[in-house]
């Protein structure tokens, strides 16, 4: 029993890295940018939905479904970190920013962000 409550404490100490990462396109130059709080989740999250055909960018999930997988490389751009005193819980603004400067530097670079 106390091996549970040891894997259970555990499991609450446990902080996933948060970010943000792209998915471009290999062919188009163009790339999704997202910013998440749990990069591994949200990246196997948004390969599932593309590779099922339900992502919310059309654009995106068009260029996916007539290229492949392999046409795109999927990167992660800056991991975010945690508050060392941990007293902040919410890095929504934090993340958001990030991703906002992400998106200029990429634009800076020529490469465009897909729309809807």
């Amino acid at each position: 029993m106390d091996r549970r409550k040891e894997l259970r404490e555990q499991y609450k100490q446990f902080k996933p890295d948060m970010g943000i990462f792209i998915i471009r396109s290999k062919s188009s130059n163009k790339c999704y940018i997202e910013s998440t709080k749990d990069l591994k989740s949200k990246v196997n999250s948004t390969k599932f939905k593309l590779e099922f055909g339900n992502h919310p960018k059309k654009e995106l999930q068009k260029e996916w479904k007539s290229y492949g997988e392999k046409n795109f490389i999927i990167e992660i751009l800056e991991k975010l970190k945690y508050d060392k005193n941990e007293s902040k819980t919410d890095y929504t603004e934090d993340l958001a920013l990030l991703k906002m400067i992400w998106a200029e530097k990429l634009l800076q670079k020529g490469i465009k962000v897909y729309k809807n």
